[in-house]
């Protein structure tokens, strides 16, 4: 950790300009000497916006999707996270845990960088410029610490990293309980509320006082169960907060969803209050998004791509009422499937994307995998499907939508990590209270149905809402955007047999010949489960099948028992960390703080 501090801090000279992703000009630059005007400190903070992130994405997305059901990783590395296997050494822990520490870090450091330029007869920068920077910076650290608790569970916090540094304690710095962790997320997060009181004018390109305030109904509904049994007064607060942003921040739900994630409609669509805003271009490693080669083949990238072999579980299909192996009018559960959500998630036979290689008249998914000279050729997954989310295309779709060219792991797709919809589906939950009874409250009952019903054709509003309606409805809104396994970990603290029964009866194995059926179905418009009449080698029929065999992971592998005897979800810290510090280690005992009382800003 304290490696990585000093990484990121060295890393501050590459701090970001306008349009988030263009290195300052300014010659020997520093912390002391580069907060000299406005342009300058808005500079600083643009820095945040992408590249620390970059380490953390990857694992965002792997460890959530894959941990939750709703994806399969084929890779080995990734494997892990699919059967619950993961250990404190795996790369993906300690890429992101060393990213979000360079979060805090940067954030921490640029925050006080700031407060000096108020006092320096140098800088022209001006009040209301610093305080709208400084806010902007304690929501990154909010989140980045959102995602260590998360994640983790109890962690250490960092204040000041500088007095943090030099006192020597990241040696023998303690855990904090998650509980007071929390209380941290919320004074922060109450700090740049404060701060950002003159930045509520909509933004789609920078976060303001509602992406702060969306954040904190988020951090409450999670905080509410985390003493064992759900709080009332916390469940309120996520409401008030949320009902707040819902009702004043000017945004609307974009009216189609699959245009949130349309790469044209990267600097207009009003829904994501939280976004990573990443370039292809002109910002140098680490500031372009590379989650297009994690998830999609090396023929739809044009050359570079490595995630062909992945897919979404059975799972997340039934999720959507969809099931693969039903009999010849299979295509039909998805292609009449009144949900748009579905195409706009996932890539299934029978759909053709017009984002997607626009020089040919769109992706034409099923041609795509039985053609090898239009595509590749091939299924590489076993799952049978391919990621939309978080992809662009080939390069000259990349041209079209942005006027960018694309390189390897580098493109300007945006990664929403809180969105609109979210806030919608929190007010509906918390404000179900401790009893999570059904709720028929119209104010509820309209935010659920204007969720549901902006991506389900004819849907009818519902005289009520119930809490599983609403935690399904979470999975379907916002598959494969890394927040699934994060809503397993709150409803843990307070509901732990629950979320084991969930995630043990979750359908998360294997397909076995899928390409046979899809080719046959391509060829012939044929869905046949039955198979071709192919005998096995072990004098079985070939055909489609669905692994039943391989035992569902052991969720006790991730589950903590603290002092206290409460149990929840968590994932190992990372090795290196406990290495130069023993005192966080999983079964090391966690401290208590009074937050309000300690620290300030």
């Amino acid at each position: 950790m304290k490696k990585y501090i000093i990484i990121a801090l060295c890393a501050l000279s590459l701090v970001a300009c306008e349009d988030f992703l263009n290195r300052p000009t300014v010659d020997a630059y520093n912390v002391d000497n580069y907060y000299q005007n406005d342009q300058q400190c808005i500079a600083g903070v643009n820095y945040l916006y992408a590249a620390p992130w970059y380490d953390f994405q990857r694992s965002m997305i792997f460890m959530n999707e894959c941990l939750s059901g709703n994806y399969y990783s084929n890779d080995q590395a990734a494997f892990v996270w699919n059967d619950f296997t993961v250990k404190g050494d795996h790369k993906n822990i300690t890429e992101a845990t060393n990213a979000v520490w360079g979060v805090i870090a940067n954030a921490n450091t640029i925050y006080l960088s700031l407060e000096n330029a108020r006092t320096n007869e140098s800088s022209t920068a001006t009040p209301e410029v610093i305080d709208r920077c400084q806010g902007e910076l304690l929501i990154w650290k909010a989140m980045a610490y959102f995602y260590l608790v998360r994640t983790f569970g109890d962690v250490p916090i960092i204040h000041n990293t500088t007095d943090f540094l030099t006192s020597g304690e990241y040696a023998n710095t303690s855990k904090v309980h998650r509980a007071d962790v929390y209380d941290y997320i919320i004074l922060t997060l109450e700090a740049a509320m404060d701060k950002l009181q003159n930045s509520k004018a909509k933004n789609v390109l920078r976060m303001d006082y509602y992406a702060a305030e969306a954040l904190l109904a988020k951090v409450y509904l999670t905080k509410a169960g985390v003493s064992g049994q759900l709080n009332a007064d916390d469940l309120a607060k996520a409401a008030e907060y949320a009902k707040d942003v819902i009702d004043n921040s000017g945004r609307e739900l974009q009216p189609n969803y699959a245009d949130i994630f349309r790469l044209r409609n990267r600097e207009m669509t009003e829904e994501p209050l939280i976004t990573w805003r990443w370039t292809s271009q002109g910002g140098g490693w680490a500031m372009g998004n590379g989650l297009q080669e994690e998830l999609a083949d090396s023929k739809l990238s044009g050359g570079n791509g490595w995630g062909g072999y992945n897919g979404f579980t059975c799972d997340a299909y039934e999720a959507f009422g969809i099931n693969l192996l039903q009999g010849p009018n299979a295509p039909d559960t998805w292609l009449l499937n009144p949900d748009e959500r579905i195409k706009a998630t996932m890539m299934l036979p029978g759909f053709v994307y017009e984002q997607f290689w626009q020089d040919k008249g769109g992706l034409d998914y099923l041609k795509y995998i039985c053609d090898g000279d239009y595509g590749i050729g091939e299924l590489q997954s076993q799952n049978g499907s391919g990621s939309v989310k978080h992809v662009y295309g080939s390069p000259s779709d990349h041209i079209a939508e942005t006027g960018l060219s694309a390189v390897i792991q580098q493109s300007a797709v945006p990664t929403f990590l809180l969105r609109l919809a979210d806030v919608y589906l929190i007010y509906v939950e918390a404000s179900m209270g401790v009893s999570q009874a059904a709720t028929s409250d119209a104010y509820a009952v309209d935010c659920f149905y204007k969720v549901r019903s902006r991506s389900v054709k004819n849907y009818d509003r519902p005289a009520s809402v119930t809490w599983d309606m609403v935690w399904k409805e979470r999975r379907l809104e916002m598959m494969m955007e890394g927040d699934r396994f994060y809503d397993y970990v709150r409803v843990s603290y307070y509901n732990m047999n629950k979320v084991a029964e969930e995630l043990r009866n979750c359908k998360r194995n294997q397909f076995a010949n899928l390409e046979p059926l899809y080719m046959e179905y391509y060829e012939t418009g044929n869905w046949n489960i039955d198979g071709d009449g192919s005998i096995g080698a072990d004098g079985q029929p070939i055909k489609p099948t669905y692994d039943e065999q391989t035992p569902a992971p052991n969720v006790n592998n991730l589950a903590i028992t603290d002092a206290d005897g409460l149990t929840y979800l968590a994932v190992p810290m990372s090795a290196t960390d406990v290495l130069y510090n023993k005192n966080l280690a999983s079964a090391a005992a966690a401290v208590r703080v009074d937050v309000r009382n300690t620290y300030n800003y």
